[in-house]
This record gives structure tokens, sequence and C-alpha cells, in this order.
């Protein structure tokens, strides 16, 4: 497993331990968990979120996942996803790690429902035990990344997506939280989608 120096998988930069938020299976919050442990197998149902941003020809924004995360390093994924902290709104969160790992601010953000998962990541023996809030958006500033969470990005068309999906390998939710946002992605960035 590779960290950022400083800290461990459950810990942020100042070494606090990150706690996500336990929910039941009807998303009602139950508890807390240590964000590492939460994810080792056989996993723990958790609050998470997934945001889609689009400029304004209609290109989703992508990250290439930063080389040093603990959790699918170096893959490429939706514009941001997370976990909100305890008794954080899901919005709030969504906006605030968008700005933290992307530097921007979403011009517009709206949510676009909720998908349930559990999906085993093989390459880092994780599980993503989720449920997770879904948003899509506009973006209109630059884009000007933190390296320590993003390698990359890359603002996409539905084709480029379907290309660079057949070439690159891409996270494990990247396909089902997608796939639940799609109604509101068609209604933000239009029925090519």
């Amino acid at each position: 497993m590779t960290v950022t120096p400083g800290t461990t998988a459950g810990t942020d930069a100042a070494g606090t331990e990150i706690l996500l938020e336990l929910v039941d299976d009807e998303g009602v919050t139950i508890g807390t968990a240590e964000k590492h442990w939460a994810h080792q197998q056989p996993g723990r149902l958790h609050r998470a979120f997934s945001v889609f941003l689009f400029d304004r020809q209609g290109r989703l924004l992508l990250q290439r996942r930063a080389l040093g995360k603990y959790h699918s390093p170096g893959v490429w994924s939706n514009t941001c996803c997370g976990h909100p902290y305890p008794d954080e709104p899901p919005f709030v969160a969504a906006a605030r790690r968008t700005a933290e790992e992307l530097g921007i601010a979403p011009a517009l953000l709206c949510e676009a429902g909720t998908v349930r998962y559990d999906l085993p990541d093989e390459a880092s023996g994780l599980i993503e035990r989720e449920w997770n809030h879904l948003f899509v958006g506009l973006v209109t500033a630059s884009v000007e990344p933190d390296p320590e969470e993003v390698d990359d990005f890359a603002f996409v068309t539905a084709q480029e997506l379907r290309e660079l999906r057949a070439e690159r390998p891409f996270s494990v939710w990247f396909e089902t939280v997608f796939e639940a946002a799609l109604p509101g992605i068609r209604e933000i960035a239009g029925r090519d989608w």
C-alpha cells in the first residue's frame, strides 16, 4: 500500500484519524468508523459521494488519481469522489472535495440521486461498500489540481470517454456511479451522453 508521506491510509495530513459515516441499507446513519477499516473486507456500508462536472461544451471532467493514493492510485475516475465527514451534508462534502482536489468551485451542482453498491477492488484488496450520493454540475473556472490528489485530468466527450475506457484502467466504482448518474448527466450535458 502506498500512502502520502506523513500520513497513513486512515489519517489526514495532520495525522488526524479520518472517520466515515456508517449507514444501514436505507441510508440512515448508524455510527462512524475509521476510513481504512471501513474499506477492509468484508467492508462496512458507509456514506460517499461522486461528482460529475461538465464544461460549457458538454465535456465531462475526468481525473486520473494520484499515484500516491492508498486506494485506486493511477486510475481514471469521475470528476471527484469521496466521503462526507460525520454530520457533514453530502452536498457540502462534494463541493469541499472538488475544491481541495481540483482547485475549482462548481458553477452549478445538482443532486442526481443515490446508488448503493458492493465493489471489491482486486488490485488493492479493499472493498467499496457505499451509499453514494450523486451530483452533476458545471465548471467554468480553470482546473488547478492538487498533485497529491490528482495525477492528470481531461475534459472528454461521450465518444472520447468510451475510447479512454477501452484503453485505460478506471476506478472500480466508475461504471456503477456513471450509469446511476446518467439521467442527471443528460439534463446537464445533453442527450449525447
